[in-house]
């Protein structure tokens, strides 16, 4: 598109890897055009083949410099860099738990920021937060702002940052098979195959794998199926809120998940009433491990993530009864906890809770594979729109899910 006589201010900018196949040049060149500005291309050179990366060099007009600003900040979250070399520009926080005015919110995918005239890959790379810089290692690492102390280095603007978008995977890829971020008609048991091939995976390597819970798998009676891949070694990590733990609990010393018998379905009397019960009864044992500890909790999920060192936190919300004593009611010390244990997470699994799911999304980078199991379409939906683009949705109800994933676990052990 040729340039306006009016569209005076430019910048030129420059994308390189699978820009075509990945559809990132389309997505840059609306992007350029719905936020009021023109376009030039000025070279573009096409990859032959498949695994071969192409380049393009654009040249971004806009009548003032505000509107130039707010596209270029647009396009570079698509890897589009400005090609004049320029360092990034650090300002200091000036007060705690903020963030300078102007200051660059990271994208959960890699990053890297220009130092001294050398590009730098950003740390901890998390959605949402800015990018400060150790002045000591001169290590620039994402961070949330309430975590921002008054003298930190703080990225401001989008000049010296560059994104690297993720690309369109390999056929081989696990998970490339879908070609919709939510699966309701495509072949299920192809889905949990990949699944089942990524937990094995991490069991024998050095990738962790975290289960993501809500109460369904406990209402559902899937309970002793989770509590089965836990002690084959499949979940190494779990996250979930004060629910799925009481309702475990109070299945395994009740035999009922709200007062509802998990065996026949039936009411039990005074089954309203269990869930407290339950919660009382660990609290008076201190913690969930002094009850399995004491012999107070012989069995389910939890029992289980004690036995078999499965690292659990479980996070409150303001409807929680009790809570149990090892939930965590500090909602931002839950996502310090949270934010430290997904370090070495590769997979997550997230199965039938969308506010843990979301929460979890969020402080995941792009790379590690996702999938979220649901009978409701709309908690993936939600999740690729806050940002968490790279999960798989599988709709399914939770127990035939897991049942179906241990058969699958089963034929791969058998290979």
């Amino acid at each position: 598109m040729k340039q306006d006589s009016k569209s005076s201010i430019v910048e030129e900018v420059e994308l390189r890897g699978h820009i075509i196949d990945s559809l990132l040049l389309p997505k840059v060149l609306d992007t350029i055009t719905s936020g009021g500005g023109t376009f030039e291309i000025r070279q573009i050179s096409i990859g032959s083949g498949r695994h071969d990366p192409s380049h393009a060099v654009l040249g971004v007009y806009a009548e003032d410099q505000q509107t130039l600003d707010e596209i270029l900040a647009q396009i570079s979250d698509h890897g589009a860099t400005p090609t004049a070399g320029q360092d990034c520009r650090l300002v200091e926080a000036d007060i705690d738990g903020a963030l300078p005015e102007g200051f660059y919110s990271s994208t959960n995918q890699r990053t890297e920021i220009r130092l001294d005239g050398q590009w730098t890959e950003v740390a901890d790379q998390e959605m949402d937060c800015g990018v400060v810089l150790d002045v000591d290692s001169r290590q620039p690492r994402c961070l949330p702002m309430t975590d921002v102390k008054q003298g930190m280095p703080v990225v401001v603007g989008h000049a010296g940052v560059r994104v690297f978008p993720l690309e369109r995977q390999d056929a081989g890829h696990a998970f490339s098979f879908m070609n919709s971020s939510v699966s309701t008609e495509k072949p299920k048991r192809v889905v949990v195959r990949e699944i089942a091939q990524a937990l094995l995976d991490n069991r024998h390597g050095p990738g962790k794998s975290l289960l993501v819970g809500g109460p369904a798998i406990i209402h559902t009676g899937s309970g002793p199926l989770v509590s089965e891949l836990i002690r084959r070694g499949y979940l190494q990590k779990l996250y979930a809120g004060n629910a799925l733990a009481t309702h475990d609990i109070e299945q395994s010393i009740f035999g009922t998940s709200l007062g509802v018998n998990v065996q026949d379905a039936q009411i039990a009397e005074a089954g309203h009433e269990h869930h407290l019960r339950a919660i009382n009864r660990i609290r008076r044992a201190g913690s969930i491990a002094q009850a399995v500890e004491s012999g107070a909790l012989t069995s389910g999920i939890m029992h289980d993530c004690v036995k078999h060192d499965v690292d659990f936190l479980l996070a409150g919300s303001i409807r929680d009864d009790g809570p149990l004593p090892d939930v965590l009611t500090d909602a931002l010390e839950a996502q310090r906890q949270m934010r430290a244990g997904l370090k070495d997470v590769t997979f997550c699994l997230m199965v039938a809770t969308m506010l843990h799911s979301v929460a979890v999304g969020n402080l995941l980078p792009a790379w590690v594979k996702v999938v979220c199991v649901d009978i409701n379409p709309s908690t993936v939906i939600k999740l690729a729109d806050r940002g968490s683009f790279q999960t798989v949705g599988l709709v399914t109800d939770v127990e035939p899910f897991f049942r179906s994933l241990l058969a699958e676990v089963d034929e791969l052990e058998k290979q």
